[in-house]
């Protein structure tokens, strides 16, 4: 059945995959997650979400119309052709105002959209971002180049359209490549480097690097069944892998004695630690390294932990940190994760060469109208 509401770029944007009534999506994505884990335990249904303006994260992209206005939106899919983005139902409600204040302010200061076959022009993309509950918003301005000379008035202008506006700041990314956001620096143009995102009662920051999951709201319906799954009675030694900014390591810090949380990216931690320190957490240690080297070294040393929550890239784990979480041998794995084919691959990897089992799957949509779907493991032995 089609959803009469549906976006009138659906199929042309590429940013939806269904446009079917949400009850029928929820639907196929339970008989998704059953598909792979019916040999295994049994699959709950799928935990719905609000639909409309669920994305605290936008990205949108500069260029011209036949008529030579400036416009945004997003690359139609092997091309750089844009399709015009004015309000997406999806994309936070303040985004659609924040990106024509952008445009407005390009034909003031003269600032061109980058051209991605010629590789001329000035702004390439802009990121967005807002904080759950603050209501900030961060904006990063990519530039093509570093020849734009008005950055921080254009800067300035922007905060001033658009009071909301907490933290701007700008990167050139010149590469030939299709990543938004480089490896190169990020310089505060405007307000703060970060911003604040609310979770539960804890108090996270936010920086334009920081991994921060898109669907807010969700993320508290998430994390609360990890939680619930853990089991934490005060006791416990928990480990963190995979951590990023930290979220789950400071939400279990509140039920469990001790967390140890392992994440690679240096700017996440160094912003994991500021948040503890903001939201007085002192039973939470942090530490910068890959998830599969620290725990291969903590199964060497024979330390003990009661509890791991793991939350992967999409690609997942890989053999040498399971075969070392089997050595670490906790009593509960909570494994969360946003690609379900990469978690049954791992869960059957720790089925095959231990004890433990994997006890139920529980699906969460962290993505409505697309296909992607969020899944929490609870394993035991």
């Amino acid at each position: 059945m089609r959803n009469k509401d549906i976006c009138p770029l659906f199929r042309r944007c590429g940013g939806c995959d269904y446009s079917m009534s949400y009850k029928e999506e929820l639907e196929m994505k339970t008989r998704y997650v059953h598909s792979l884990f019916s040999y295994h335990c049994p699959t709950y249904e799928t935990i719905g979400s609000e639909i409309k303006h669920y994305r605290n994260k936008v990205v949108a992209s500069f260029g011209y119309d036949r008529k030579g206005r400036i416009i945004s939106g997003l690359f139609i899919k092997g091309t750089h052709k844009i399709i015009e983005k004015k309000d997406c139902p999806l994309e936070f409600e303040e985004s659609a105002e924040i990106l024509r204040c952008i445009r407005h302010l390009m034909r003031s200061y003269g600032i061109k959209p980058y051209d991605e076959d010629s590789f001329k022009g000035d702004l390439r993309h802009v990121l967005l971002r807002k904080g759950h509950k603050s209501n900030e918003i961060l904006v990063l301005l990519i530039f093509g180049n570093d020849a734009c000379m008005r950055k921080k008035e254009f800067a300035n202008s922007l905060r001033d359209m658009c009071p909301s506006v907490a933290s701007v700041s700008y990167q050139v990314n010149g590469e030939k490549t299709s990543m938004i956001v480089s490896s190169s620096p990020i310089k505060v143009l405007s307000g703060k480097s970060y911003i604040t995102s609310d979770l539960f009662d804890l108090h996270f920051r936010i920086s334009s690097s920081s991994f921060f999951q898109i669907n807010a709201s969700q993320t508290e319906v998430l994390y609360d069944m990890a939680m619930h799954m853990a089991s934490l009675s005060g006791k416990e030694r928990v480990l963190d892998a995979y951590s990023g900014t930290g979220t789950i390591a400071m939400i279990a810090s509140r039920k469990a004695k001790e967390v140890v949380a392992v994440e690679n990216n240096i700017d996440a931690v160094r912003s994991a630690i500021k948040s503890a320190k903001e939201n007085n957490i002192d039973n939470v240690s942090f530490v910068a390294d890959d998830a599969s080297s620290f725990i291969k070294a903590e199964a060497k040393k024979k330390e003990h932990y009661d509890v791991v929550f793991l939350d992967p890239p999409r690609s997942g784990s890989d053999e040498r940190f399971l075969s070392s979480l089997i050595k670490l041998s906790p009593k509960r794995i909570v494994y969360i994760s946003c690609n379900p084919e990469t978690q049954e691959r791992d869960i059957r990897y720790l089925e095959r060469f231990s004890t433990y089992r994997i006890i139920c799957i529980q699906p969460v949509d962290m993505f409505p109208r697309t296909e992607h779907v969020e899944t929490i493991a609870l394993i035991e032995k």
